[in-house]
Parts: structure tokens; sequence; C-alpha cells
């Protein structure tokens, strides 16, 4: 494995969308206790559900702790390689690297990563492990990887068509925990040297109470070149209401870095889901304080859903629009099989299948 200081634009290599093939995938086993409410058990079963579908189509590798390794495997098919490398929890699409190809060979990114805002608003310290995970798997994957660890980013702050647009939101890139010396302008740059961009959409922000500072994967996803699906409530006493149609006013006046309208396809939110006391006291605390409050709102979404190769797995709330959203993905993903897996004890985590995921791309 080589570490490079190059620019990935300059070497001919870009960003492709998730949608495009992939080699595989890779997802961290659930264990930090102030994240998973009594000691996970519920978050692995909608974990193994979304390992399995994903398994079916591309080479799925499982990292996990020493500790927790032989119960991973033994709860795993064998189809699913499970290794033991350390994190410090398993949200993979924020801390695994961004993969690149030139069309001939993959190419790691290596980002910064200080726990979703480090000591300004950052969620959890000390983050050392996580920030190590994208080198180690470049080396486990033997390929060269992109020395990105001066600029913070979350994998989860990004979406890319595939040709040369890309996506992300102002109040997670310009947020005060991220790159506060740098200005949008030097951000935009940045995003387009390294994913091989050509244009940068800007979306104002995420989900309403998103702790990430509005990850643009919760709100918003490119399912084709020119389409996108886009979180929407009708409700219009509901914060996320105003939050939505700002986002939807950018899209409709934007067009790819080809020039293309984009066509955007509301995806309804569920209703509020609250966290309840029983949860929150499933959950360890972390230096002595709760990581959750009671009827505290959750970031919940149907655009965090993970594109395999043959299917695509999204959340489910048990909630009335639980069908509704997958009839919507369904004719979005005529080729693929939308599988909704019933995700509260995830989201309780703080993120979604999405989260939990990243692909490693085709050459």
């Amino acid at each position: 494995m080589k570490i490079l200081r190059t620019i990935p634009k300059n070497d001919g290599f870009y960003m492709p969308a998730e949608f495009e093939p992939h080699y595989g995938c890779v997802m961290i086993w659930p264990e930090r206790g102030d994240s998973w409410q009594y000691g996970g058990y519920a978050a692995r079963k909608a974990f193994i559900r979304a390992a399995c579908v994903i398994a079916r189509s591309e080479r799925l590798t499982v990292l996990a702790s020493e500790a927790q390794y032989n119960n991973a495997r033994a709860m795993l098919p064998e189809n699913i390689r499970v290794a033991e490398l350390s994190t410090d929890d398993s949200w993979a699409r924020d801390t695994a690297p961004t993969f690149l190809t030139n069309g001939k060979i993959i190419r790691g990114v290596d980002w910064g990563f200080n726990a979703w805002g480090g000591l300004v608003d950052g969620l959890y310290f000390p983050w050392e492990r996580d920030r190590q995970l994208a080198r180690k798997l470049c080396d486990l994957y033997d390929t060269d990887v992109y020395d990105m660890r001066d600029f913070i980013l979350e994998g989860g702050s990004i979406h890319s068509n595939g040709k040369g647009t890309i996506l992300t939101t102002e109040e997670c890139l310009l947020s005060t925990g991220r790159n506060p010396h740098m200005t949008k302008s030097e951000i935009e740059q940045r995003l387009k040297d390294a994913l091989g961009a050509e244009k940068v959409i800007w979306l104002p922000n995420g989900i309403y109470n998103d702790e990430t500072n509005g990850h643009v994967d919760n709100i918003c996803a490119f399912v084709s070149e020119t389409d996108v699906v886009l979180a929407w409530t009708d409700d219009e006493s509901d914060p996320q209401f105003e939050r939505s149609s700002a986002c939807l006013e950018v899209l409709q006046s934007s067009v790819t870095a080809g020039g293309e309208k984009i066509n955007v396809h509301k995806l309804p939110l569920p209703s509020p889901v609250l966290i309840t006391e029983d949860e929150c006291d499933g959950l360890d605390t972390m230096d002595g304080l709760p990581t959750r409050t009671p009827n505290e709102r959750l970031a919940a979404s149907y655009v965090n859903f993970y594109i395999s190769n043959d299917a695509v797995v999204m959340p489910f709330f048990c909630d009335k629009n639980d069908e509704p959203a997958h009839k919507i993905l369904q004719g979005l993903f005529p080729t693929r099989e939308v599988v909704g897996i019933y995700a509260r004890d995830i989201l309780i985590g703080g993120g979604n299948f999405h989260c939990l995921t990243q692909q490693i791309i085709s050459p």
C-alpha cells in the first residue's frame, strides 16, 4: 500500500455513484454500550438481516473487536468474512475510506475524522481507532490510499452521481467542528479535487435533530445520474417541512455537472420517532452523562438506505409510511429488490443502514 499525497482528480480518479457495480462492502459489528441499548442484541438482529441481503450479491466484510469476534463469526453466515479490527463505533460510512477509480484500479481516500465535530460538538472522545480505520482497510484490500487527514469529512456527508456532481449540506461541511479555517469555496474546491468532481450542489441542511450536523445521506440521495430522492413531509408544523422545502428549492434550481435537470422524487418521512424511557435506560452513560433523553426525537428517514448490486436495504419503522416509501423506491430501482428491515434499534445508535455500510467499488 502506497500513501499518496497527490490530487486524485489530477491523477484521473473520481468517486462513482453508489448505484454503480460494487466489488464488496464493509460493515462494523455493533458493540458500543452508549450507542446500542441493552448490549446491542436487538440492533444486531437488524444488522445481520441487512448483512445477509447485501452479501447475496457482493463480498461483505464485517469488522469486529477482539471481544466480539467469536460472537460475530458465530452469528453471521459463512459467506460473510469477519475480520478482527478495532474501531470506536459501527459507522463504517463515516470512518472507512471513500473509494475512487480511474476505470482500471481503485484507490481509497483517508479523510480526517473527529467524531462528527471534535471537541466542539463531537459525539465521543477518543476517536483514534476510528481515525486509523481507513488506512488499515486500504492495507487489507491492497489498495493505495490518498492522505487527506488534514481535511475533516465523513462519508455520510457526500453523495456522488458518478458523473462529476457531488451533493452535500452546508449545515454539515460548514459546521465549526469540521474545517473552520476554510471558506465555503475552499471546501468546495477540496471536494472537487479529492472526488474528481466538477460541481458541488450545496443543500442548506439535513434532517431535523440529526446529530451528525445534517449529513446529506439522511435527507437526499442520487438514485440515477439525474434523479434524487428527498426526505419530505407535508406537515407544515413539523420543523422538517421548512428544511426539506429549502432543499427542494435548491434542487429544482440546480443542474448536474453535465447540465441536466435534476428530477426530485419526494420520499415521505415516517412519523416522528421518539426514544422511550425504557430504551434510554438500556444505554450506558458516557463520562457519567446520558447519551439520550426520553422523548428525544431521533433522525428517522427512509433515505438512509444502502444500494447493493442486486438489492436496496431500506429502514422500516412500523409506520404508515413504510409501504408508500418502499413502493417509491422499488419504482426507482426496478432491477433491484428493495428490502425493508425494521430499524428502530439501529436508529437509536444515531444512524441507519447507509451509515452502517461503505461500498468497495469495482474498478
